[in-house]
C-alpha cells in the first residue's frame, strides 16, 4: 500500500521501499548504493530480469519500482505492463541510457508513472520518487508534449459508454485533478482504502493500468 506521504521522508517514517530491476551488475551496485544513500529511501531488493521481478516484486510489496527499459529476454515494458495488471498502485519509473522517445512514450502506454535518465543526479533521483509517490509522473517536456498529443488525437473518437457509478466518476474527477489517493478520500470523507477500491473498479471498467491512463482514457474517450 502507498504510504502516505505528502511532502518528504522523514525521520519518524519508516523508509520508502524501492526495488531496482537492472541486469548489469555495475549498473546496480551503483544505484543500490545511491538509493540507500537518500535520506528515507531504501532499497530493499534487486532483480536482474523482468521474470524475476515478477516473480519477486508481488511478495513484497515496494512503494517504488525503478525498472530498467532494456533487460534481457522481457523488456522493462513488458514487466511494467504485467506488474501493473497485478498490482496496480504500484509506482513505476524507467530507466533509460538514452531518451529513446518511442521506447519512453511505449513505457507510459505500458503503465509505467514517469521515467529517468540513468545520468540523473541524486537530488534530481529523489525529486523524482517524492514527485511519483505524490501523484506526479516525472518526464521531460518533449515526452509530456508527446502524450498531449496522444490525448488530442484520440479526443477526435466518439467518447464509449463506460458503467461508472457516481462515486468512481467522482474519484475519476479528483484523480485528473492532480489528487493524491490520501487527499480524494479526505475530499469524499473516505477511508484510502476505500479509494484504493474504487480505482481498481475504475481501472478494470476502463482496461487500464495507471493512474494516468485512466484519466487519459476517460476524459478523451481512447478506445
Amino acid at each position: 500500500m502507498k504510504p502516505n506521504i505528502p511532502t518528504a521522508p522523514s525521520a519518524a517514517r519508516p523508509p520508502v521501499k524501492v526495488v531496482l530491476v537492472e541486469d548489469k551488475p555495475g549498473v546496480r551496485d551503483s544505484w543500490v548504493k545511491l538509493i540507500n544513500s537518500l535520506p528515507g529511501f531504501s532499497c530493499i531488493n534487486t532483480c536482474v530480469s523482468g521474470e524475476e521481478a515478477l516473480r519477486m516484486i508481488p511478495a513484497l510489496p515496494p512503494d517504488i519500482v525503478l525498472m530498467d527499459i532494456f533487460l534481457p529476454r522481457m523488456s522493462g515494458i513488458e514487466c511494467t505492463a504485467r506488474l501493473k495488471l497485478s498490482l496496480p498502485k504500484i509506482q513505476i519509473l524507467m530507466l533509460t541510457a538514452v531518451e529513446d522517445d518511442e521506447l519512453v512514450f511505449m513505457a507510459l502506454e505500458a503503465g509505467a508513472d514517469g521515467y529517468l535518465l540513468k545520468r540523473t543526479k541524486p537530488e534530481d533521483l529523489r525529486a523524482a520518487m517524492l514527485d511519483v509517490l505524490g501523484g506526479g509522473a516525472p518526464m521531460t517536456s518533449e515526452i509530456a508534449r508527446r502524450v498531449v498529443e496522444s490525448f488530442r488525437r484520440a479526443a477526435r473518437s466518439p467518447k464509449p459508454a463506460v458503467n461508472l457509478s457516481a462515486r468512481e466518476e467522482e474519484v475519476l474527477i479528483l484523480l485528473s485533478k492532480g489528487h493524491t489517493n490520501k487527499e480524494i478520500a479526505e475530499q469524499l470523507s473516505l477511508s484510502v482504502e476505500t479509494v484504493g477500491s474504487h480505482l481498481k473498479h475504475i481501472y478494470e471498467k476502463l482496461h487500464v493500468r495507471s493512474r494516468a491512463e485512466a484519466v487519459a482514457r476517460y476524459i478523451t474517450g481512447k478506445p
